[in-house]
């Protein structure tokens, strides 16, 4: 599926050329039984897994919670925060995730911003990119060795070389978990393309800058390492605006203007609006969020803007639309809405795994 790329190039085509594999509910970390709950019920719904944003509770006890709860679910952490971890700690996680899950996790990493990263946690940031890009190349050193290899890893800002047995995991039944990265700007595409498994495109995308940005950049990087560009899995979340009636679509609507005004506020995804011809938004939206204003925010993005941003449709033809925006693109869907709904309307969660099932068959 790729109608809508048929003008790119036949090395962009390669870098997106994949079909939905899996269709996943977007969630932040809660309770550990509330997680396994949920775990079970995407599951129950249709859904393949669960992509698990961090913020004030860790996405890997997230993960291990729902392995455990649920098996055979599709997990990733979707981001973790990479940088106050040593890459050894990460990967450690990750080996265990991947064995009790039964080699259904993806690891997904993330730099964070800076504020966070110094300030939260107390770490180091600079410089983002390429501390990321040997971040990913430490944790692959250190399954290597979980496996018998020696641990030999000698980078800029990482080194190891000790890993006596009675210190390390083991080897597993299971393959070295996936690695993916998040990234927005080209530098860090670029990176994906050189090293990682996938890449996690951020929550404000839309259809230009997946085909002009983020599908170049990627296959370029592949290209310089020496690799396939189809070796990297697009996971892209995705704003679903779904209803019988204008009056059902309008939550959904504030909820996504909100979240996009949010993401949108950051500088460096400026470009992200002048690719579809509104430069000056995130100006626009850091002047009111300076005031404190977040409800004028929100209304930043007018209806042209969040029609980028969104796919819109009634419950019987969501699933087309989303196939015709992202068939072709994305190798899992993630539904940023779905976890939203688990909370706030059960019935529309469950509609909403429905549409994932649809879309594996589309």
């Amino acid at each position: 599926m790729c109608g809508s790329l048929a003008g790119t190039d036949p090395q962009q085509r390669t870098v997106l050329e994949s079909g939905f594999v899996q269709t996943d509910v977007m969630t932040g970390g809660q309770s550990l039984p509330a997680m396994q709950r949920l775990a079970v019920d995407a599951q129950a719904a249709g859904f393949s897994g669960l992509a698990v944003t961090e913020g004030g509770r860790t996405a890997y006890l997230q993960c291990a919670a729902a392995a455990l709860a649920a098996p055979g679910l599709e997990l990733s952490t979707a981001v973790a925060v990479a940088f106050p971890r040593s890459p050894m700690v990460t990967a450690q996680t990750a080996w265990e995730l991947a064995e009790a899950s039964g080699g259904r996790f993806r690891l997904g990493l993330g730099t964070q911003v800076r504020a966070h990263i110094e300030r939260r946690y107390g770490s180091t940031f600079d410089p983002p990119g390429p501390r990321m890009e040997e971040y990913v190349r430490a944790v692959r050193a250190c399954f290597a060795g979980f496996r018998g290899e020696p641990l030999s890893f000698d980078g800029k800002y990482t080194s190891m070389s000790l890993l006596p047995a009675m210190w390390s995991p083991g080897k597993i039944d299971q393959p070295d978990p996936l690695i993916d990265i998040a990234a927005v700007n080209p530098w860090m595409l670029r990176a994906a393309g050189r090293v990682a498994d996938g890449v996690h495109i951020h929550p404000l995308n839309h259809p230009i800058y997946l085909r002009d940005i983020a599908g170049p950049e990627v296959a370029a990087g592949a290209a310089a390492a020496g690799r396939e560009a189809s070796a990297v899995d697009f996971i892209v979340p995705l704003f679903t605006v779904v209803g019988d009636s204008s009056e059902e679509r309008a939550p959904w609507r504030a909820i996504a203007r909100t979240q996009i005004a949010f993401y949108g506020s950051t500088p460096n995804y400026a470009f992200v609006f002048e690719l579809i011809g509104r430069p000056g938004t995130t100006e626009a939206i850091r002047e009111r969020q300076k005031a404190g204003d977040i409800a004028g925010m929100a209304a930043v993005i007018d209806d042209e803007i969040l029609d980028h941003f969104v796919v819109e449709g009634n419950w019987s033809e969501l699933a087309t639309r989303i196939a015709d925006r992202l068939g072709g693109v994305a190798r899992r869907v993630v539904f940023y809405m779905a976890g939203m709904a688990y909370s706030s309307n059960r019935g529309n969660f469950e509609r909403l795994g429905a549409v994932a099932r649809e879309l594996r068959d589309v």
